[in-house]
């Protein structure tokens, strides 16, 4: 029987239904949590205990990125790859990838002192959006309306240690319906879509702050969007998010280790029987 580890750092529903899964369509599924199995650098085989095949789902970006590189040069093929997730876990590498590979994409920049980021905000016009280059479930995001309201929390963010926090990424805030859309795709096909809708009183999307899903309907230009997107990163199970403008679809983020307990509600496919479906044809390999 062929078989696969899912490393993890904490076992939420999404890892749960991953491993029952795995066990449905006929894989043997090993659970590993990573916080418990030390790794040795100076190793140059497969470790004995992680197949030969790994789904990454840790929680943690670092834990993740830094594992699977360890894994990935002692032989193992980790889904989705060091590179896939350094650049799904970063906003500006993201961005810079989408734009060089024509993919249409919110206007961006990136400002590296608290003067410069204030500048081009001005030059953008208000409001704009000032995000964390890594991080999720839109935690540090903000939607600035005016000078005195970036001055402030520009000089918040260079109090933080975090010299990360003092790279300003700054975008253009797109006028959208209250909702995005997320595209699941799978090794290049987009096996279910949909919307996620801004909780009341707030901007922001994501189904860890309130966000209500609901089904949506992919046309065939989206679906190319988001496959494009996906492909960028050679990404194997990749979240797109995309946002409807009167131009058109934009893509603002593409994620690595996506969540998917909110879209498995709405959803008439089977999720995590897909990915591990995946993970099932590369461990037979």
């Amino acid at each position: 029987m062929a078989e696969a580890t899912i490393i993890y750092d904490r076992l939420r529903w999404e890892e749960k239904q991953l491993y029952e899964k795995g066990s449905e369509v006929g894989l043997n599924v090993k659970l590993v949590d990573v916080k418990e199995r030390p790794l040795e650098l100076t190793s140059t085989r497969l470790a004995e205990d992680i197949s030969h095949v790994v789904l990454q789902r840790t929680i943690s970006h670092y834990r993740g990125l830094y594992y699977s590189f360890v894994l990935e040069n002692q032989g193992h093929y980790v889904i989705n790859s060091f590179v896939s997730s350094l650049i799904c876990g970063n906003k500006l590498l993201t961005t810079q990838l989408l734009a060089k590979s024509g993919i249409p994409t919110p206007k961006t920049y990136v400002a590296f002192s608290q003067e410069s980021a204030v500048d081009i905000m001005e030059k953008m016009g208000y409001p704009v959006v000032l995000k964390p280059i890594v991080g999720s479930w839109g935690r540090m995001v903000a939607k600035i309306i005016n000078r005195e309201q970036a001055e402030s929390l520009l000089e918040a963010r260079e109090l933080l240690t975090d010299p990360q926090q003092q790279i300003y990424y700054i975008q253009e805030y797109i006028k959208r319906p209250p909702r995005d859309i997320r595209g699941i795709v799978v090794n290049g096909r987009v096996i279910t879509a949909y919307y996620r809708y801004q909780p009341e009183g707030d901007w922001r999307t994501n189904i860890a702050r309130g966000g209500k899903a609901e089904l949506a309907k992919v046309d065939g230009e989206l679906e190319d969007l988001m496959i494009r997107a996906s492909n960028i990163v050679s990404g194997k199970v990749i979240g797109v998010d995309a946002m409807e403008t009167s131009d058109g679809y934009v893509i603002h983020e593409l994620n690595n280790n996506l969540e998917f307990h909110g879209a498995s509600e709405v959803s008439d496919v089977d999720i995590a029987k897909e990915i591990m479906e995946y993970v099932k044809e590369e461990a037979a390999r």
